[in-house]
């Protein structure tokens, strides 16, 4: 699969839905754009980043990893939005010291505030922008019907996830892979969401039988 560099086109906040904000990546060589719901302090994190000439008094957690991992020479190379499943994305930190290689599991909006912080490329599959990518223009919206705001988008983001959500319940979860499995089961704890929680696991223990 061929990978997609992104850039940061900048952080909005939702006028209807409080405390959410939209983190908007943009396709380097391309009209795309990847917005990804993020909580508060991750866009405080962010934002702090993007406008260099603001200085924390005290080191934020991902300042204090920046320190951390320079005092022991790690050097974040690259992050790769890597997976989305039930419409949570998934992505890879991957690190260097010593001239070895390390691939290190982060949420995205952690791992985004370090690729800021360490000056890291961004970068998601072609498979994952075509199925969440949008067109933050009103040209684009009206010729593809998509949305246009960011409120338009988190509308779109819930619907996408309700949509997700229908088609992975049922049988269709014997379509799943084992992976995809247990990623749903963990995002359904995560969310107490313990019916769906069940389902999955009864699946899962079907194929350990």
């Amino acid at each position: 699969m061929s990978l997609v560099k992104l850039s940061i086109k900048g952080i909005s906040y939702s006028q209807t839905q409080n405390g959410a904000y939209a983190l908007i990546l943009n396709e380097v060589d391309g009209d795309k754009k990847l917005p990804i719901v993020i909580g508060a302090f991750e866009a405080q994190s962010i934002a702090i980043a993007l406008e260099k000439e603001i200085k924390p008094p005290r080191p934020l957690t991902h300042d204090l990893f920046k320190n951390f991992a320079d005092r022991f020479d790690i050097a974040v190379k690259q992050v790769i939005i890597h997976k989305l499943v039930d419409g949570v994305f998934y992505s890879s930190i991957i690190c260097e010291r010593d001239k070895i290689e390390e691939i290190i599991d982060a949420r995205t909006s952690d791992a985004i505030a370090l690729a800021l912080r360490f000056g890291a490329p961004i970068f998601t599959y072609k498979n994952i922008l075509d199925k969440a990518g949008i067109f933050l223009n009103p040209n684009a919206a009206e010729t593809n019907n998509e949305p246009q705001t960011v409120d338009d988008f988190l509308s779109h983001s819930e619907n996408y996830a309700n949509e997700m959500e229908s088609n992975s319940s049922g049988d269709t979860y014997s379509k799943l892979s084992l992976n995809d499995l247990n990623d749903l089961l963990d995002g359904a704890v995560e969310n107490e969401d313990y019916e769906k929680a069940a389902k999955i696991r009864d699946e899962i223990s079907k194929r350990d039988l």
